[in-house]
């Protein structure tokens, strides 16, 4: 890829140059979408066949980057990783199987320490893509599949600094994680498995993550005396017992709000089915706990009982939701 210097307006000022740049690399980035073209698609069924990783590899800032698109890879399900160009001549080539493919980043594509990694791709029939800025370069020659990035101009005045190149590859890089993505048909719980920890982790936990399942939820029989169903209300310490008919199926909740409103002379002589709220509002197994949190403030509830086919199987509270970050 071409770099040319510029010259610079007298007195500009920081905001001044800050859009500048960014303008640059958005125009860059511009050119990157308007030039794909047939090969993006080809690199994509090479990358999809294999049984084994993309192994992303680069020199300098291209293996800055080539870190950056490996672990994306990895994180939304391509499996990946990152092998040192330049560490790959020393026994790091002992790292790529022949079911891996090679995803190798130089913008001028004649990086010599890629020498080792691309003759070592040709001599065990290893797939190789190729991400350059120029198509005459030896990488792109070698390669299985190249991916040349738009002429663009660097945001450095002096035309020196990777500074668009490296940003129109990493959005290139981005580009190949999201299409692989999609064709997988990689789904939020995928993405909660590979992301567990952390804010995006705690947002994607799903009800049945949190809930109080089997012996821990609070279930009576219908025509159980209050006197024991409050037992049970007190002995599970949530606030709530659901009511069951003969087949499982939840008929109500009796909470602590019901008790209040109900109390009287006759109230530990009464059914559960006599005290219960009927049809009280339920959440399945697969929803999002945020979901769940959204619900219950809307509702000003606390709990949630979570069922499928009309049974219960636990019971979710607010509190949960709260202890495990989701907000």
């Amino acid at each position: 890829m071409k770099t040319k210097a510029r010259d610079l307006p007298a007195g500009s000022s920081d905001l001044e140059a800050a859009r500048r740049v960014l303008d640059i690399e958005i125009a860059g980035i511009a050119a990157l979408a308007a030039s794909l073209d047939d090969s993006f698609g080809a690199a994509l069924d090479l990358l999809a066949g294999i049984d084994g990783r993309v192994v992303v590899t680069g020199m300098g800032k291209s293996g800055h980057i080539g870190h950056k698109i490996a672990a994306t890879l990895a994180s939304v399900g391509t499996p990946a990783l990152f092998v040192h160009t330049g560490e790959a001549l020393h026994g790091d080539l002992g790292m790529i199987t022949g079911a891996d493919a090679v995803l190798a980043l130089s913008n001028s594509g004649e990086t010599p320490e890629l020498g080792g990694i691309v003759s070592y791709t040709r001599r065990f029939s290893i797939p190789l893509v190729a991400i350059t800025g120029r198509a005459d370069s030896t990488l792109a020659g070698a390669a299985d599949v190249s991916l040349v990035l738009p002429d663009s101009v660097e945001a450095c005045p002096m035309g020196l600094a990777p500074t668009t190149s490296t940003t129109v590859a990493l959005a290139l890089g981005d580009a190949i994680a999201v299409a692989l993505l999609e064709r997988r048909g990689f789904s939020a719980d995928d993405f909660h498995v590979f992301h567990p920890g952390g804010k995006l982790g705690r947002r994607l936990l799903r009800v049945r993550d949190l809930m109080h399942a089997g012996a821990a939820a609070p279930l009576v029989a219908s025509d159980l005396p209050m006197r024991e169903a409050i037992l049970v209300m007190t002995g599970k310490r949530l606030g709530c017992v659901g009511v069951i008919d003969g087949a499982g199926s939840l008929l109500g909740i009796i909470t602590d709000g019901d008790l209040r409103r109900q109390m009287g002379d006759d109230l530990l002589k009464r059914t559960a089915a006599e005290v219960m709220t009927r049809d009280p509002l339920t959440i399945r197994p697969p929803a999002l706990a945020s979901e769940a949190l959204n619900f219950m403030n809307a509702r000003e509830i606390t709990n949630l009982f979570v069922v499928e086919d009309s049974r219960p199987v636990g019971v979710i509270h607010i509190h949960d939701i709260f202890r495990a970050g989701v907000a």
